[in-house]
Parts: structure tokens; sequence; C-alpha cells
């Protein structure tokens, strides 16, 4: 095992993570994200529908843009408590954060860490190549979950609901500075290509800010050391296993070829090894025997993206996701989740995998 090649592999994008964590703490501390939700909610005129649609939006633009983390962490909270202050379904939104904190993070690398893990391993780097790969499966997993959410809570989405006061905001200046570069991340990451020089650039405006005028949000439990630590020692331990002959083992498992039986193959098998592991060392273990063809690699990031919607445990963002819902008083029935989930996931590889072979 490489040492030197996995940290030169590896630094750059867990530099990314707590740069972006950064930003996205700030952003929150800032009132960013409930002015997102406040403004989604005066823009649906009382309409449930509307304000339901305005806020899949803004989990859609959260995930592709913060990362799949950030929806999870950050917007499930806000949209709890207004779905609660209008007196409205709060499960209709729980499940809208978490389907499309997982669903929605094949827009843009810094979506989703495995994108980023991918990015690395693609033959044509850089964002627009990547989005170029990835935006028909990213599109057609989001329009399924859409759909999905919309037929599994109809009830839910009928009727109006009346808007209180608007709250007052500690700091307003630095409010809609925080809303200018969390804005201005998504084209820089286009434009730019080097999303750790993006977000770091974004972090540092950001806490030279709050440290002139809000010093009380800077604080050490912002930085994600637990993460970071945890998935330098999953890199580590999947490298080990496939030096000792797990990519033997695992290319007989996942095949070969770029046919749409084979994507959905390798996708069915990364959506798997996600909901009985967890999705990061699923995309770890099977990365090796997707690299014949890029289209086979997005086919891996489908499955170990929108698949992990059975367990709990299938990705990072999810368990964040529940703690945040239990924060709020909101009972999550992992029963139904999984139920849900397996009626989902299989739908969101076919049309997800037709997509990559035929568009």
């Amino acid at each position: 095992m490489d040492l030197a090649e996995l940290a030169g592999r590896v630094g750059p994008i867990l530099g990314f993570v707590v740069c972006i964590t950064v930003v996205a703490e700030l952003a929150d501390g800032l009132g960013v994200f409930a002015l997102l939700a406040r403004g989604t909610a005066r823009l649906a005129r009382g309409s449930v529908v509307r304000l339901w649609l305005l806020v899949v939006l803004v989990a859609v633009l959260a995930t592709a843009v913060l990362s799949l983390d950030t929806t999870a962490v950050l917007l499930t909270p806000v949209v709890l408590a207004l779905a609660g202050q209008l007196r409205l379904d709060r499960m209709l939104f729980a499940y809208t954060a978490v389907w499309l904190a997982n669903t929605a993070s094949l827009f843009l690398p810094v979506s989703n860490l495995t994108n980023l893990l991918a990015l690395t391993r693609l033959p044509s780097s850089g964002v627009p190549a990547f989005l170029a790969l990835t935006w028909p499966a990213a599109v057609a997993c989001t329009v399924v979950t859409v759909v999905a959410l919309a037929l599994f809570f109809r009830r839910a989405l009928r009727g109006t609901y009346v808007l209180g006061d608007a709250p007052r905001w500690e700091h307003p200046r630095l409010l809609w500075l925080g809303v200018v570069v969390c804005a201005l991340l998504g084209p820089a990451f286009v434009i730019v290509g080097n999303v750790l020089v993006v977000s770091a650039v974004g972090a540092a405006i950001l806490v030279v800010a709050c440290a002139v005028g809000a010093r009380h949000l800077l604080h050490w439990r912002m930085l994600p050391w637990q993460l970071v630590v945890g998935v330098s020692v999953l890199f580590v331990l999947v490298q080990l296993a496939h030096d000792h002959g797990l990519s033997d083992v695992l290319g007989h498992l996942a095949g070969t070829g770029s046919s749409w039986l084979e994507l959905l193959r390798l996708a069915g098998l990364g959506a798997l090894g996600a909901n009985l592991l967890d999705n990061l060392p699923a995309y770890l273990a099977l990365e090796p025997v997707a690299l014949d063809s890029p289209v086979r690699l997005v086919a891996l990031l489908v499955g170990v993206n929108a698949g992990p919607l059975i367990t709990p445990w299938a990705s990072l963002a999810t368990l964040l996701w529940a703690a945040r819902c239990r924060s709020a008083g909101v009972t999550v029935s992992w029963g139904q989740f999984a139920l849900r989930g397996l009626v989902l996931v299989p739908v969101l590889l076919v049309t997800a995998t037709l997509a990559l072979a035929f568009v």
C-alpha cells in the first residue's frame, strides 16, 4: 500500500470537506437557511403544494452546491421547524430532506464525497466534464424522488397555511454576505474547477467577517474532525482489503461492460453494499472494478449515492438527519423508512441506469 499516493488523493478531498463544513455551519449560524425557508413560505402564498415544491428546489440546490450533509444537518431542522409553525405534516418535509439529500447528490463533484473520489479517476477532470457524465442520472433520480414523495404524501400536500410574523435577524449584514457567498459557490465551482480553492475562499470570507462582527459563531466544534478521521481510517482499511484480494471477488460480482443490464448490475451491487455497510466503504471497495469506463463509474455512483435509502446507516447523511429529527421531536419509524426505500430504490436504479445507457 502506497500511503503517499493515498494521502495525495485523499488530502485535497478532506480539505474540501473541512472548508465546506465551515461555510455551511457559519451560513446556518447567520440564518441563511432560515431565511431561505421563510422566503419559500412567502413565495408559496399559502399553498402547501407550492411550499413543498419550493422546499424541494432548496433541498436540491443545497445538496448540489453544499453537499448532502448540509441538507441533512442544516436544512432539515429549519424545514421541520417551519412545518411545525405552519401546522403541516412534518414527516413530509423530513422525508423530502433525507431522500433528496441522497438522490440529488449526483449533480456536482461537491455534492457527495464519493463524487470527489470519482472525479480523480475520470479521464477528463473538472466540474463541466463531471456534470456532462452525471446529469442524465442526476435528473432521473431527482424526478423519480419528487414523484415518489408526491405519491407517498399526497394527502399531506392538500390545503393551505397562514404565515406568521417575520423573525428578527441578529446580524442582517452578515446574513446577506452569507447568502451571497453560498449563491456564488455553485458558479465558482464550475468556472474555477478546483473545489478546494473555491470552498477555502468562501470559508475564509465568512470566518473573517464573523471574526469582526459575530465572533460567538466561531468555535472548534464546527470543524468535522471526527468525520475526517473516520474517512481516513476507512480509506486505509479498504486499501488493505484490496491489497489482499478484495478486488478479485468484487470484480466477479460486478461484471463488465456498459450495457444497461451491466450498469444496473453494478449500481445494484453498490446500493446493496451501501445498505449493508455504508455508501463510502461500498464505493471504495467497488471503485477498482468500475474504472474500465466513465459510464460504469457513474453507475456505481448511482448505486452508492441514490441507493442508501433502506437502512439508517447506509449513508452518514441519513444518520445525521435522524439525529436532527430526534432533536426536533420527530419520531422516525425505521420499518416504514425501509419499506418505502425498498419501493423507491429499485425504481431509482432502473431509471437512472436507463438514462445513462440511452441518453
